[in-house]
């Protein structure tokens, strides 16, 4: 520790603005300055006070500080004091986290920071003398040591020091959480569920007992219950699932309108009821909701579960080895773990992303500490990993199996759905006793323990999420992790494993085993080698690449950089072989010279350059000739497994278990993909016949890539993603909900028949249209009186490709409604040129102003702070436009730069052709008007809500305007003009 040590109640406290910085002097004065004083007063001082270094860094244009951070930042200090506790970044949002309740609106002065440094180590205080303690005292020293500016603060406030009495908990031993988590154990298998109905009326006295007496009543609510219960009723037949299409309008309150069916029917069947969202924010907010059907924490933790992919959560055994290596990677990593492990042993869920460990975590401490903690890779060795009894993802999903309501994503139900099927199809290749053991290969999924009852809320992306789902992507970068997952690191320094060190004492002195490993491993080679980025170009400028050169371990592997060292030449290699002429066929086929270092570009597959079809044949069988080798292998461990039950121990039974599902998963899986599909690129296309999949070849820029590298692959999606999803996820169930505000199409027309269309639409988007049985339809309009609590205004004097002109537009608008703005764009680099021109105009009229990929927040994070900071506007894109849930003042305007038509890519091109039925302007039109409702729906989310919607499109033809409610008249006139009426309107509402 260091013998001197600044004093967090002696520094001076500085937050930043982009026009405005407020100071507090060593001596008690509050100054505010502008941009080169405050840099100047921050040049002469050792130590400050600060909320969010790296944002106040960027407010003074300088370098953030690095850890050991020399400035005391309250956000590191609350992630000790209140792990596992959420808080907005923010200097109001600290106080509002702290019960500090007399802030005010407006500008916050520097004056407060002092206060809530008093307030939080106030609060550490309380743990003396708590259970917690050791712990929270051996962390507290660690961090000391390590330098952590809050370390003395801290440790004087525990009343510890170093070295601790033997008898305690020792400062390395507290980042070393697995030891100290629950385990979770197995129990009896749940029954399957049963099948009895719920009646309307039960539907509606659960929904009065969440409701409660003092509730206000929504009109339409309680019909929506109603109809819901029809996705519980009991199935009449395999492969006909009761299905309701229900579009419920902004305010309905469907989230309680469907829990109250779903909980009645998994209280008296048995069974859980799947929740499935699209976003991460909406997860969190139904899981609010739920307390309303469980008050007791622990009694809703035990009925009400959260899954998501295991990707997202704390990977147990990657803390381990980031721990054991930290002092070798400085104080920086060793304070960022410490602080991991302080949340870790208080998370609910150990979810890193989107869960209870703050979003802003990784801008502070480094992204890349997070992800090296997370199962990035796909490499989880399930019951061979020794902490797989207090695994976070392992209690999770066995919580899960006992819930009543389980809230889930898109992405992990189909992926759910879809390996069932799989596991179904091994069964089978396993051999039929019945049939004389010959092998079969139609799919039969396995639905055994998969749920029987869905509710997909945020149904409008159900397509998008099957689209993502079900692709297929054969590129570079995806080749080159299988082969460094498959052989382990070369040529680098790197501790990434191979599978024969995975399997290690499993095989070794089993020939049966060893051959098929040693033959996949050899076949392996076939795939990209370290360096092939970089011979994809070779008559192209490369940058030099340093002979010692190592990915930094602390990233994840999709981080890593592609062009790495090579240690011995390369020979002819089938992937790279057919990389390189992908690339080829995409120089050749879009403009540009083909030495565009950023960005990305796509091509058709049809026709194939010369010399492309042989080799994809070529690779095809390089490709089997790595995953047989695999099967078998596969094979063998399933026959150990059966063979040697009275001699294996269960630790190497759950090894070889965990390592056969691992294998299929991480390998078999997605080679079989790739072979199938490589097997037919050299087939001629019949022009006459709807093709199945589309297939496109794309190069790309990724993030961590290098400058001039660029990714190049093969990719393969379905014609209509609905199909699988209708196969894999919805025939299989019993009965499903399919609901959102935005199902169908409203095109004002008043055309005989139009209504049946436009179900039959929405039908399409959903793949309701792909099952026997019809669906059930209801459409519920939303409670709001849109014509009088909303203004739509289309400006038409706004040049659209003027950056100059339409970031003085949304100036102009932000001052009118006085902030509470969310401007949103269809590109990401006018998104930037708009928030470079007008941050510090609005931040000197006392407007906040945040951006998505400009500021260093994740999305949930930038929505947390614009809901606090009420007067603040944020900029964003697509994300923004579907999963803002922003009630009251804070959200009283909504600007969109122009109208959302779809992307013109190959992808929209060939279903545009082939899916919109003659009419390809129709196709159009209808994505573009439900992006509009969509964003729209941002707007009002009470009663008491007023809002503006502004379109600065001038070019927005009139038959996009059904998007809007009806009795919503959209007005067309010039910014000036928009600017008065938006000043009139709000000082109505204030009157």
């Amino acid at each position: 520790m260091s013998p001197v040590t600044p004093s967090p109640h002696d520094a001076p406290a500085l937050i930043a603005g982009h026009g405005f910085f407020s100071c507090l002097t060593q001596d008690g004065e509050v100054l505010s300055l502008d941009r080169e004083m405050a840099r100047r007063f921050v040049e002469r001082e050792d130590a400050l006070l600060v909320v969010h270094a790296p944002a106040t860094a960027r407010m003074l244009g300088v370098s953030a500080p690095g850890q050991p951070s020399p400035w005391f930042d309250l956000l590191e200090l609350f992630a000790f004091v209140h792990p596992a506790r959420p808080v907005v970044p923010t200097s109001r949002g600290l106080a509002l986290a702290l019960d500090i309740d007399d802030v005010a609106d407006g500008r916050i002065e520097a004056g407060l920071l002092p206060r809530l440094v008093a307030r939080l180590l106030t609060d550490l205080g309380r743990v003396r003398g708590t259970e917690e303690q050791e712990l929270v005292s051996a962390l507290a020293v660690r961090l000391a040591r390590a330098g952590w500016i809050w370390g003395q603060a801290v440790t004087d406030v525990l009343g510890v020091s170093a070295p601790l009495p033997k008898e305690v908990m020792q400062p390395g031993d507290a980042l070393r959480i697995w030891r100290n988590l629950p385990k979770w154990e197995e129990t009896a298998r749940r029954p399957p569920p049963g099948s009895k109905p719920v009646t309307p009326a039960e539907a509606r006295t659960r929904l009065s007992l969440l409701l409660g007496t003092s509730a206000e009543i929504r009109v339409g609510q309680a019909d929506f219950a109603d109809v819901a219960t029809t996705a519980f009723a009991p199935r009449e037949s395999p492969g006909l699932p009761q299905v309701v299409l229900a579009e419920a309008g902004t305010g309905t309150g469907k989230t309680l309108g469907y829990i109250a069916p779903a909980s009645v029917w998994a209280e008296r069947n048995g069974g859980a009821v799947w929740v499935s969202t699209y976003t991460r924010h909406l997860q969190r907010q139904i899981e609010a909701e739920t307390a309303r059907l469980y008050p007791d924490a622990a009694i809703r933790r035990h009925h009400v579960v959260v899954r998501k992919g295991r990707e997202n959560y704390l990977c147990l055994l990657n803390m381990e080895e980031a721990v054991n290596v930290a002092p070798t990677r400085g104080n920086a990593a060793v304070i960022a773990l410490a602080l991991l492990a302080r949340w870790g042993v208080t998370s609910a869920e150990g979810d890193l992303f989107g869960g209870d460990l703050p979003g802003w975590f990784g801008e502070i401490f480094g992204h890349g500490v997070v992800f090296a903690v997370a199962d990035r890779r796909g490499e989880c060795i399930h019951g061979a990993c020794p902490h797989y009894q207090r695994c976070f993802v392992e209690h999770s999903i066995r919580r899960a199996q006992e819930a009543d309501l389980v809230i889930a994503n898109h992405a992990l139900v189909m992926s759910q759905a879809a390996w069932a099927q799989i596991q179904g199809v091994h069964a089978v290749e396993r051999g039929d006793p019945d049939g004389g053991g010959q092998q079969k290969k139609e799919a039969v999924p396995d639905e055994d323990g998969l749920p029987t009852r869905y509710v997909f809320d945020e149904g409008h992306h159900l397509a998008d999420a099957a689209d993502s789902a079900f692709a297929l992507e054969l590129s570079g970068l995806e080749a080159a992790e299988l082969r460094r997952w498959l052989l382990g690191a070369e040529g680098s320094r790197s501790r990434a494993r191979g599978l024969k060190r995975r399997l290690d004492d499993l095989v070794v002195g089993f020939p049966r085993l060893e051959t098929p490993l040693d033959a996949a491993l050899l076949a392996a080679k076939a795939l990209p080698a370290p360096g092939w980025s970089a011979r994809l170009r070779p008559d192209e400028e490369k940058e030099p690449v340093a002979e010692d050169s190592e990915p930094v371990t602390m990233l994840p592997a999709l981080l890593l950089p592609l062009q790495q060292v090579v240690s011995e030449p390369v020979t002819v290699n089938p992937t790279e072989t057919f990389l390189r002429l992908l690339r080829e066929q995409v120089q050749a086929r879009t403009p540009g010279s083909g030495r565009e270092r950023y960005g990305s570009r796509e091509c058709d597959l049809y026709p194939l350059i010369p010399g492309l079809g042989d080799a994809a044949t070529t690779l095809a069988r390089a490709l089997g000739r790595i995953s047989e080798p695999l099967r078998t292998l596969v094979s063998r461990l399933e026959e150990r497994l059966r063979e040697e039950t009275e001699t294996l121990d269960s630790t190497s039974r759950g090894r070889i278990e965990a390592m056969i599902r691992t294998i299929r998963r991480r390998a078999l899986s997605r080679l079989d993909g790739w072979v199938a599909m490589l097997a037919t690129v050299a087939e001629p296309q019949n022009g006459e016949i709807t093709p199945r999949f589309i297939r496109f070849i794309r190069t790309e820029t990724r993030e961590g890539q290098r400058r001039g590298e660029q990714d190049v692959g093969l990719h393969q999606h379905w014609l209509d993603p609905t199909i699988p999803f209708a196969a894999v996820v919805a025939a299989p169930a019993h009965g499903l909900l399919i609901t959102s505000a935005t199902l169908r199409d409203e095109t004002g027309s008043v055309r005989e028949g139009e209504a049946e269309r436009i179900w039959e639409a929405a039908e399409a988007r959903v793949g309701a249209n792909h099952l026997p049985m019809p669906a059930l339809r209801a459409a519920l309009a939303s409670p709001f009186d849109y014509a009088s609590q909303t203004r739509v205004f289309l400006v038409n004097d706004v040049a659209h490709d003027n950056l100059d002109a339409l970031a003085a537009a949304y100036r102009t608008l932000f001052l009118a409604s006085g902030g509470g703005g969310l401007g949103l764009f269809t590109a990401i680099e006018r998104l930037r040129g708009v928030h470079r021109r007008i941050a510090a105009p609005l931040e000197e009229n006392g407007i906040p102003l945040y951006a998505q990929h400009v500021d260093a927040m994740d999305n949930t994070t930038l929505v947390d702070v614009f809901r606090t900071e009420t007067d603040s506007c944020l900029l964003g894109t697509d994300a923004m436009r579907d999963g803002v849930d922003v009630p009251g003042r804070a959200l009283r305007l909504v600007a969109f730069e122009r109208v959302p038509w779809p992307r013109p890519d190959i992808l929209h091109r060939e279903r545009r052709m082939h899916l919109s039925h003659g009419a390809p302007g129709v196709y159009d039109d209808r994505i573009a008007r439900l992006r509009l409702r969509q964003a729209f729906g941002r707007l009002i989310r009470a009663r008491d809500d007023r809002g503006v919607f502004v379109l600065l499109d001038r070019r927005t033809p009139s038959r996009l305007l059904g998007a809007f409610p009806a009795g919503v008249a959209p007005r067309r006139m010039g910014i000036a003009a928009a600017a008065a009426e938006i000043r009139t309107f709000f000082a109505e509402r204030d009157d």
